[in-house]
């Protein structure tokens, strides 16, 4: 193993997973309470936008990860979160056909309460993403 493929698995975000949300698999990022509650308190009751690029990095020999990058409007709030999708492709399967995105604390419960919920502002970026991301995984040396 490369020390740079090293070095990528271990930034990796744990907390990746999905939920059912009004029947559609629905991709979620956990993020410590401490964490999410500070970002909510920022936001809380204000309109705004959320940008989210997905910035993808692969070797040409079956290991792709994204970089989550999700820039508010309001807050001064910028997280990035590392996924390998060799690991969670469903993520970015359940992304591309719902183009939502769910931020929550450990402690909530996943599609019922204390769910922050982010409206993919430009779909078709998820559906790039997961063409390349079908194609990185595919190589092999």
């Amino acid at each position: 193993m490369s020390d740079e493929l090293k070095r990528l698995l271990d930034q990796v975000h744990d907390g990746i997973t999905t939920f059912d949300f009004d029947g559609n698999t629905t991709p979620c990022i956990i993020i410590k309470e401490k964490k999410y509650d500070e970002m909510l308190s920022k936001v809380a009751g204000q309109s705004l936008s959320i940008n989210t690029d997905l910035n993808i990095l692969q070797d040409g020999f079956g290991n792709v990860f994204v970089e989550v990058v999700l820039t508010f409007s309001k807050g001064n709030i910028v997280e990035k979160f590392l996924i390998n999708a060799k690991t969670d492709l469903s993520f970015f399967e359940s992304l591309a056909k719902t183009s939502m995105l769910a931020l929550s604390s450990p402690h909530s419960h996943y599609g019922k309460d204390n769910v922050f919920m982010i409206q993919l502002p430009r779909p078709e970026k998820a559906h790039d993403a997961l063409e390349i991301i079908h194609n990185g995984l595919a190589k092999k040396s």
